[in-house]
């Protein structure tokens, strides 16, 4: 069975009214994770909208809910420093008795960085740096006193109280899908996130994830599997037809396609689109190729709805529903 849970970009218009509205649907519709981005402004849009900042956002999760897992996808180490997040992740750990998952990443989106006066170093010191501040969130995490000389990072005598509810920390979500990607995340993480693609090119890269996981004694079945795909669902035509034109708004780019045009466009893009039988079908074709979890892609933050509709007709034809 495949677990599904929710991913809100936070960067494309959430504030304190929506983001409380998808913590409670998530946890009364029985959601496994409950997920958000980590931008300092959107991405898709040209306009200006709202973007609560990360940790205050996450702190309200287990004040909300008791269930939900939780956490970011992913924050960027060119922004995060690695104390900032092993003492934030320490402290959501503990909050919510061991539901708190940290995600990291190594950054990609130059044109953020350069706004915010944010330096922005080649492909490959980003994730030498990645690699080096996993290290440091971890050593940290043991509740010990921790000395690192590192090439980016240094540390002497350093301890951070309290420690995670969790032994050894909360745990690690990282995603990607290049060769250095595979490697960390073979070599460091509990779960394996990937975006858009298709199941075939998921099998072969999960060949490729296994042959990482060889290369540094790991069993990759120790790593969870999960996906991140955007969502576009309805009863029947009709319905899908008025939630593309939603869509419409939520990504300007996509006014130039003809409404009735645009279910077929965003299969094209790897979405999930249809009628609840015809995502079952989607969602089964990747549960088939290993994926243990998807992370829907809810970009209209306000159709609590549509989150109702795939927990009622689809999360029990392909999940453990856990209220």
């Amino acid at each position: 069975m495949v677990q599904l849970g929710i991913m809100i970009e936070a960067q494309e218009g959430l504030t304190w009214e929506r983001w409380e509205a998808i913590i409670d649907a998530a946890d009364r519709l029985g959601f496994t994770w409950l997920r958000r981005s980590d931008h300092l402004f959107s991405t898709i849009a040209s306009g200006e909208r709202d973007s609560l900042e990360l940790w205050p956002s996450l702190t309200v999760v287990p004040v909300r809910s008791e269930r939900l897992r939780f956490g970011q996808m992913v924050s960027p180490i060119t922004w995060r420093h690695p104390v900032e997040l092993a003492r934030n992740a320490a402290a959501l750990d503990r909050l919510s008795g061991g539901r708190f998952d940290l995600g990291v990443g190594a950054g990609w989106n130059e044109v953020e960085h350069r706004a915010f006066g944010i330096p922005f170093p080649p492909i490959r010191e980003r994730f030498d740096r990645l690699d080096e501040a996993i290290q440091v969130i971890q050593r940290l995490h043991t509740g010990e006193r921790v000395s690192f000389d590192g090439r980016y990072y240094r540390l002497e005598d350093a301890i951070c109280r309290p420690t995670p509810a969790r032994p050894g920390g909360p745990r690690l979500v990282i995603g990607g899908k290049g060769r250095r990607s595979l490697r960390i995340i073979a070599t460091y993480a509990d779960e394996w996130n990937v975006t858009s693609m298709t199941p075939q090119d998921y099998e072969a890269l999960r060949a490729e994830f296994e042959r990482a996981c060889a290369d540094v004694q790991r069993d990759p079945n120790s790593v969870e599997r999960t996906i991140m795909l955007a969502h576009l669902v309805g009863r029947d035509e009709d319905e899908l037809r008025e939630r593309a034109r939603r869509m419409q708004q939520v990504i300007p780019s996509l006014q130039e396609v003809p409404v009735e045009e645009l279910p077929d466009r965003l299969r094209q893009r790897n979405w999930l689109v249809g009628t609840p039988d015809e995502v079952i079908e989607r969602i089964k074709s990747w549960e088939a190729v290993g994926i243990q979890g998807i992370l829907l892609q809810t970009l209209d933050q306000e159709d609590i709805p549509a989150l109702e509709l795939i927990a009622s007709e689809i999360m029990p034809r392909v999940s453990t529903v856990d209220h």
